[in-house]
């Protein structure tokens, strides 16, 4: 008696589907993961001192650059971007603009505050007395915006109304608009212990590498379990 490799129809389609598919998603995901592997060392490297930049070269400098800016901070004004977590708790990251007196204005992310619960009731955001209407030197460092992911939703702030202004996943001309004056195109993730803030536990966005890396060797393995069940479910016994 002997084996004879005899595939039924359905699984040669399901093969030439489905084996393709696996392993283009898991080249993908490992393709992604590269990525933000490189993009994770960008933002480790950028722990250097800070640099002085002038208002004018802010937009030019690399991603994650750590520099020193100084300006008025706007208590008035403020933007509070909703749809952000942190360790699974919804909240607020919050978008104070710093007048650097030459140029636009620069927003200035001072950190993570949790959701209070009902949409009704905003975070208080007054800044501390010494700092409201006073020049003050800031570290950070610099970066673009949240980003929406697939389940995200989009939301402008609003144009009228008080502040301050609730908003996800905006783009500067966007805030610019409601702002009403001209602002960097550019975000200053602001130091831990620089400047009135919250809580300050910077990365860079997106997945870490590692879960992409994971997500490859699961389609990879998908893959490999399809093949093995197309040998093993069409290899018959055949008498001679």
């Amino acid at each position: 008696m002997a084996l004879r490799f005899a595939p039924r129809p359905l699984w040669v389609v399901l093969v030439a589907l489905g084996l393709p598919l696996f392993i283009a998603l898991g080249s993908w995901q490992w393709q992604r993961g590269q990525v933000r592997k490189a993009d994770w060392a960008e933002f480790a490297s950028s722990d250097a001192p800070a640099l002085e930049v002038g208002a004018d070269a802010l937009a030019r400098q690399a991603r994650y650059t750590r520099v020193r800016v100084r300006g008025r901070l706007d208590g008035e004004r403020q933007f509070l971007l909703e749809n952000l977590s942190h360790a699974g708790a919804p909240g607020y990251q919050v978008l104070t603009v710093l007048d650097l007196y030459e140029g636009p204005g620069l927003l200035v992310n001072r950190g993570w505050l949790p959701f209070s619960g009902y949409r009704d009731q905003l975070p208080d955001l007054s800044l501390p007395g010494e700092v409201r209407g006073s020049a003050i030197s800031l570290t950070g460092r610099l970066a673009g915006l949240p980003v929406a992911g697939l389940a995200a939703g989009q939301s402008p702030p609003a144009s009228q109304g008080p502040w301050p202004r609730v908003t996800s996943f905006p783009t500067f001309a966007q805030l610019e608009a409601a702002y009403g004056q001209p602002l960097q195109p550019v975000v200053l993730l602001l130091d831990a212990d620089s400047g009135p803030g919250y809580l300050r536990e910077w990365r860079p966005p997106g997945l870490p590498p590692e879960r992409h890396i994971g997500y490859a060797v699961q389609w990879w393995s998908f893959a490999l379990l399809l093949a093995g069940l197309f040998v093993g479910l069409n290899l018959k016994r055949h008498h001679d």
